[in-house]
């Protein structure tokens, strides 16, 4: 938890207790419903929070906005993000039961109002948002085909609606097909931890 304070400084008293109890949350239901890895559970908040909140890095978004996570998993990065951006709603989506369930429990536990889930394949999604956000769920080029239809037309926000996602590794053949209109922020640049070195952000206007 203090990492998530060391870089976001200024967390409200709701937040910051809301945070604190992600601890105790995901090694409870982790424990019951494998879905964070047994290895990496007690790095939660190096691998799993932080790593989600690199998104409000790149992009604060404004009152009611919509976002839609796509293959949330556990609830990554949208539990986190729906903590950080209350005034904003988050749409949780997974296509396995068992890691929907958590991701309720999770937002029900914390009283995220601003939380909803579904338990569908993301083609089957036909509401608007004004982002998708995911965690490498797959290739760059197929889940821009996929979410393209969910993208809303009204803007908000000071970025162009679109797709932003949380990826690792070497991108720019990945990103080749949409280099005009994609940006790669690396998130060492905000995040000194070494679990970073490969980590960035991956935003694509739609």
């Amino acid at each position: 938890m203090e990492l998530i304070k060391k870089y976001f400084k200024n967390l409200s008293p709701t937040q910051i207790a809301q945070f604190e109890q992600l601890d105790e949350l995901y090694h409870d239901w982790n424990s019951k419903i494998n879905v964070i890895s047994r290895k990496d559970i007690d790095n939660l908040y190096e691998h799993h929070v932080l790593h989600s909140l690199g998104i409000a890095e790149v992009i604060n978004f404004k009152p009611g906005t919509k976002i839609m996570d796509l293959g949330t998993g556990g609830g990554f990065p949208g539990i986190p993000l729906a903590i950080m951006f209350p005034e904003c709603h988050f749409h949780l989506v997974d296509s396995i039961g068992k890691k929907v369930k958590v991701c309720t429990e999770v937002a029900q536990a914390l009283n995220l109002k601003n939380v909803t889930t579904e338990w569908t394949r993301a083609e089957n999604i036909r509401d608007k948002y004004h982002f998708v956000v995911s965690r490498a769920v797959m290739p760059l080029a197929d889940l821009v085909k996929i979410v393209r239809k969910n993208i809303a037309t009204e803007q908000i926000n000071s970025m162009p609606n679109g797709l932003i996602c949380l990826k690792g590794g070497e991108l720019a053949n990945e990103t080749l097909p949409m280099r005009s209109h994609t940006l790669i922020t690396p998130l060492s640049d905000y995040f000194e931890e070494e679990f970073y070195s490969t980590k960035s952000v991956v935003y694509t206007s739609l």
